[in-house]
């Protein structure tokens, strides 16, 4: 059936382009966009923390636009194609009467809104789960060759845009197990996962990095119902806004009639069920829950569509949240209107303030690749992040940004010190000191390997292995070996110094590209007894690295 857009739907969404435009051209960066910003400038098949869909689209809008907008401009233009997707799933002949009733129902879902101008992994990740379900939809009416193609790039376009797309995928299936008996179901999925070659073929040259740290290593800690549970079940409102009890009520009465509908409703529910048992080990973020918004504005226009009761509430409800996403949308630029200090308040002036200080040297960040790549977008010059073991590794401890400022003089920021060469404020009023390095050398690409499932009692000799990815012999006496403990949840304990014995006789170095052998006894803990440890480096002395894996003591 083709594709009908009345006027005052193009009106409407004409309108919302206009309103996105101008609001990502004059509201400065959130601090993630940044550091996706800094993404699109190493253009690669993968990233640390997420895959490279949302790095494509900022390079894609760059070539059009500088500074803010061109960030965001594939984000503006994504954020009208999902409602026309949305309304084209809608099969109820007098939809055309309530065209405003569905923009306000769509535009006032706090995420769908927000992310119709910021350029976030979520972005899309709505737009590819509206074409998914739009296509989907379609392919249930007529498989073929050519569907099963499109349905196949679209799955691999949500797998690229964030990992929590396969949730998607896995639902719908569930929600129509018979697929596994369709050929071109089969097709589709081949095509999938030959369009996501790349990034697995990425993934498996990083040694699976990106996975191996969001399901193993982050650290964690213990269970509060406040923070994980009941967080989670504010998160359920905040999705909506006010709406939410016409947006739940309209999923708890849905009639499931055809397979499409069986799928919006296992989808919304499977996302949901999933994320409550997440809630039970680690605190659940709003942004995670943001693919049921396109299954629910579908179900939630069904049901106003038949019932007028919710319809006046869903249109007085959604019309305050809009005024008031908007209000919050012009805070965003305007500090004064905001209720806080906000990640978009003030970074041009720190950026400023910071290259007047630090004489144009370069700057280096401690752990704080959100400062490093903010810095870079409105300073112009290139940064850094020197992850330690109080932080985590991100996109900097992978690429090859480290070895622009070796050897170099250099500006080392840090809000973990009390005083400095000189010292600046951020909008939130933390202060920030900085000193001045001559000829910085680092070396945190050096991994330290301990071999897992041995015996690591006290006083037991544990190999070690050191390997040294750099094009130059490392000397032993720039480096020294440290021991770090970690609690149940993976959260630093403390770092103890610890004495290597080389595997060879008069090992003065670490050679280039080349693994080296030590053995050491792990110091006895201070803090009672640890759960995991790993070996740190600590080069030049700078604080220890994250150089090792984390090791379970038997």
């Amino acid at each position: 059936m083709r594709l009908y857009l009345p006027k005052l739907f193009l009106l409407f969404l004409g309108a919302v382009l206009a309103i996105n435009l101008v609001q990502a051209h004059f509201t400065p960066l959130i601090f993630d966009e940044s550091y996706y910003w800094y993404y699109a400038q190493h253009m690669a098949w993968g990233y640390f923390d997420h895959p490279p869909m949302v790095a494509g689209l900022i390079k894609m809008g760059s070539w059009f636009f500088d500074g803010e907008l061109g960030v965001r401009l594939l984000s503006c233009l994504l954020a009208i194609g999902t409602p026309v997707l949305l309304w084209d799933c809608i099969d109820h002949k007098e939809k055309i009467r309530f065209v405003p009733h569905f923009f306000v129902l769509v535009f006032s879902m706090t995420l769908l809104h927000a992310y119709g101008f910021l350029m976030l992994p979520d972005t899309p990740l709505l737009f590819f789960t509206a074409l998914f379900l739009w296509l989907y939809k379609r392919f249930l009416d007529k498989p073929g060759i050519w569907i099963s193609l499109a349905l196949g790039l679209a799955m691999a376009a949500l797998m690229y845009s964030k990992y929590h797309a396969v949730l998607v995928i896995l639902f719908v299936l569930i929600s129509n197990i018979r697929l596994v008996l369709n050929p071109y179901a089969w097709l589709a999925v081949a095509i999938a996962l030959a369009a996501y070659f790349p990034h697995f073929y990425w993934l498996y040259e990083q040694d699976f990095i990106s996975v191996n740290y969001h399901l193993f290593e982050r650290p964690n800690r213990a269970y509060e119902f406040g923070d994980f549970t009941l967080g989670y079940f504010l998160n359920l409102i905040v999705l909506f806004g006010f709406t939410f009890p016409w947006m739940y009520l309209a999923l708890f009465r849905t009639k499931i009639n055809d397979q499409f509908t069986r799928a919006l409703v296992v989808l919304t529910y499977g996302v949901l069920l999933f994320f409550l048992v997440s809630s039970l080990q680690r605190r659940v973020q709003t942004q995670w829950l943001i693919v049921v918004c396109i299954p629910m504005a579908l179900l939630a226009f069904s049901y106003v569509l038949h019932n007028a009761q919710a319809r006046k509430w869903v249109w007085r409800t959604g019309l305050f949240n809009i005024l008031l996403l908007l209000y919050l949308r012009i805070g965003l630029v305007h500090a004064p209107l905001f209720p806080v200090v906000y990640e978009t308040h003030g970074n041009k002036e720190w950026v400023s303030e910071l290259q007047d200080k630090s004489g144009g040297v370069p700057v280096i960040f401690e752990n704080s690749y959100r400062n490093a790549s903010m810095y870079g977008f409105y300073s112009g010059t290139p940064s850094f992040t020197l992850n330690n073991i109080m932080f985590r590794k991100n996109q900097y401890s992978i690429d090859n940004s480290e070895a622009a400022f070796q050897g170099k003089k250099i500006a080392y920021i840090s809000r973990y010190r009390s005083s400095g060469d000189f010292s600046y404020q951020n909008a939130k009023g933390t202060t920030y000191y900085g000193t001045f390095m001559e000829n910085f050398e680092s070396f945190r690409k050096l991994e330290c390997l301990v071999e897992e499932g041995r015996d690591y009692s006290m006083g037991k000799e544990i190999e070690l292995k050191v390997f040294n990815p750099y094009p130059k012999d490392i000397p032993l006496e720039k480096l020294r070996f440290g021991v770090t403990y970690l609690n149940s949840y993976k959260q630093v304990q403390e770092t103890l110094p610890v004495s290597v014995n080389p595997r060879s006789e008069n090992q003065s170095a670490l050679r280039a590209r080349d693994t080296t052998y030590f053995s050491f006894k792990r110091p006895e803990s201070s803090k009672g007894l640890p759960e995991y440890f790993k070996v740190s480096l600590s080069e030049n002395g700078l604080y220890w690295g994250l150089n090792g894996n984390n090791v379970k003591i038997n």
